[in-house]
């Protein structure tokens, strides 16, 4: 309908308007073709379906929130070709009557809510009531159900949001869904997945999640009929945390559990002194649901503050019990974000809980204030028995690819920042600048006389750098020679990160990296880059996934490799901490000068303080 502006006359008996001949104007409505219509009811499916499942994990998730409001106790799930073929859960939970079964395919139908005020006290996962038949709309669908009382289940088929068919049938009590050919109808959206291991990481990552949240469940997960994971019920969090991550990151976490007016705050939160250049985890569960909240996560990174290194992220478990009227749950479609009705009360009661470990129980080596003024005074007390004076810095050619001569061996485990590296002029020094090493400081920095300079360098970062452009050279002509391992070395990895891995298997090969897996999460190293020799090779691998999860499909295959040799180099190099003699530190310092002295290391950490001369005098107040 449209409407056209005419001039209609009042009506008779409107005294003094009629008189004086006044007309009004209205509108009055014709009849024309309407260019708005209401959608079918399978494309408005479709476009619903849309905002709730945008992957296979997204369908996971749902199905596993269901379970849990269910109150099922063990809940499978079975994946084949990462969600894109198949996904069946089957859990144990009081299951679906003959009368309710066709209902939960329906749009907006829910046993969790009645009332508006209902919205407001949201306790369950699963209450949009959108969850079932979006799913079934985009796949083909099939739901066996039945109650633990009943002689008899319920098969439930759908195809493309038109039921097929619901039948009586005898079945196990609890639910068993499965969800095949998902995006069939919609070829533009299955095009648009990703590769089958980054779709099956996001899934073990929501599983994970769910298993974290609801301790007094068993969760197992296999994909193409192997077992991926299987974690059986626990009481404590920790053991839950000891069975999604493994030893090795409970031994950098510290405790948390504070119970304030208005929020109960538990979980765990790494120590400062591990902290690396990744932020997984960062995992944040509001009255056990999965969410992201950036009053929940800033009040994380404030209360970290100065005890985390620069370019340092903190990893973190946290979970936060509030009263459910004081948060809103339904602000996304796929409940990813909850809104708080007090959030200052919140930031302040993490902030508070996260603080008090931090100052009890951190011990991070660290220098004392004005370290930089009092580094002359460092240097006067160096010991003569310790400092190499008065040998020349000898040209020599750049380290071979294919050759260990010139860059010095160690042992390292430190990480930098993720800022972008830089690199200065080789013309910074004359071309033979003398060398004189003086020292070291904290069994941390390497203090030398370099042409007319004093440097205080950081014995990790300087090698870190000369390793890494060693190794870049020797990709640029595809001659990183490699170094098979005596006895190959077992790793295990996150069950999520396993696939992803073992796609790359072919790339780490080319930078002399060669690995072969040993199971479903399990991989064997064999050979490592001649160059680097041992090293921690778990610490090696958790630093290739997290560059590996913030790989683009845009990015070039240089670009990749240049992260994984960045964290070879990082993992390869002398450590902090460790005492160096002489001859090694005039080693390294000379590789790195003919490296061009570049000021930082592949991820971006400082290597060199420098003192010219006229800075020196100028602190001594002697101009």
């Amino acid at each position: 309908m449209t409407g056209r502006l005419q001039e209609v006359p009042f009506p008779p008996g409107r005294r003094g308007i009629k008189a004086q001949g006044f007309r009004r104007k209205a509108f009055r409505m014709e009849s024309v073709e309407s260019r708005i219509k209401v959608l079918p009811e399978s494309v408005a499916s479709q476009i619903a379906a849309g905002e709730i499942v945008e992957r296979p994990a997204s369908v996971v998730k749902e199905l596993l929130d269901n379970s849990v409001d269910a109150g099922s106790t063990v809940v499978s799930i079975d994946v084949v070709n990462g969600g894109r073929t198949l996904i069946r859960v089957i859990d144990d939970g009081e299951g679906m009557s003959r009368a309710d079964a066709p209902l939960a395919c329906q749009r907006f139908a829910t046993s969790k809510i009645s009332h508006p005020d209902d919205l407001t006290g949201i306790a369950t996962y699963g209450f949009r009531g959108e969850a079932l038949p979006s799913i079934a709309a985009v796949s083909r669908f099939r739901m066996l159900t039945a109650r633990h009382q009943a002689l008899t289940g319920t098969a439930v088929a759908i195809e493309g949001g038109d039921v097929q068919s619901v039948e009586e049938r005898g079945v196990a009590p609890g639910t068993r869904i499965e969800v095949e050919e998902l995006f069939f109808n919609t070829p533009g959206r299955r095009k648009f997945l990703k590769t089958t291991a980054t779709e099956f990481s996001h899934m073990a990552h929501v599983v994970q999640q769910a298993a974290l949240a609801n301790l007094h469940v068993q969760f197992r997960l296999t994909h193409n009929d192997h077992v991926v994971f299987d974690y059986p019920k626990v009481t404590a969090l920790e053991d839950r945390l000891f069975q999604v991550y493994g030893p090795r990151i409970m031994e950098m976490m510290l405790p948390i559990h504070d119970e304030q007016v208005g929020a109960h705050v538990r979980g765990m939160i790494v120590n400062p002194y591990h902290a690396k250049t990744g932020r997984t985890p960062q995992e944040m569960f509001v009255n056990r649901r999965s969410v992201k909240n950036s009053t929940i996560a800033h009040a994380v990174y404030e209360s970290y503050g100065s005890f985390l290194p620069k370019g340092r992220h903190p990893t973190f478990v946290l979970m936060v019990e509030v009263d459910p009227c004081e948060v809103d749950v339904n602000v996304h479609p796929s409940k990813r974000e909850v809104k708080f009705r007090n959030p200052d009360l919140i930031h302040r009661a993490i902030k508070g809980a996260v603080r008090v470990p931090l100052q009890n129980n951190v011990t991070t080596p660290t220098l004392s204030p004005g370290f930089e003024e009092r580094v002359s005074h460092h240097v006067e007390e160096a010991k003569p028995a310790q400092v190499g004076l008065g040998e020349p810095f000898v040209d020599r050619p750049a380290p071979s690819p294919s050759n260990a001569t010139g860059v010095l061996r160690g042992f390292g485990k430190e990480h930098g920042s993720d800022t972008d590296q830089v690199k200065e002029s080789p013309a910074l020094y004359p071309p033979e600048p003398a060398v004189q090493i003086l020292g070291q400081i904290h069994a941390t920095y390497i203090v030398a006389h370099i042409g007319d300079e004093l440097h205080v360098l950081d014995q990790h970062t300087i090698h870190e750098r000369v390793l890494f452009e060693a190794l870049w050279r020797g990709w640029e002509s595809r001659r990183i020679q490699t170094q098979p391992l005596l006895i190959p070395e077992p790793v295990e990895v996150p069950a999520g990160a396993a696939m992803p891995l073992a796609e790359i298997l072919p790339e780490l090969a080319k930078v002399g990296l060669e690995l072969e897996c040993f199971g479903p999460s399990s991989f064997v190293i064999r050979a490592v880059p001649a160059l680097v020799g041992q090293m921690d090779y778990v610490a090696l691998l958790e630093d290739i996934l997290e560059d590996l999860s913030e790989w683009n499909s845009v990015d070039s295959l240089d670009k990749r490799i240049r992260s994984v040799l960045a964290s070879v180099a990082c993992q390869g190099a002398v450590q902090a901490g460790r005492r160096m003699e002489a001859p090694e530190m005039k080693h390294v310092v000379h590789d790195w000068l003919r490296e061009g002295s570049p000021m930082t290391c592949p991820h971006g950490r400082r290597i060199s303080l420098r003192f010219g001369s006229e800075e020196l005098h100028r602190i001594f107040r002697r101009l």
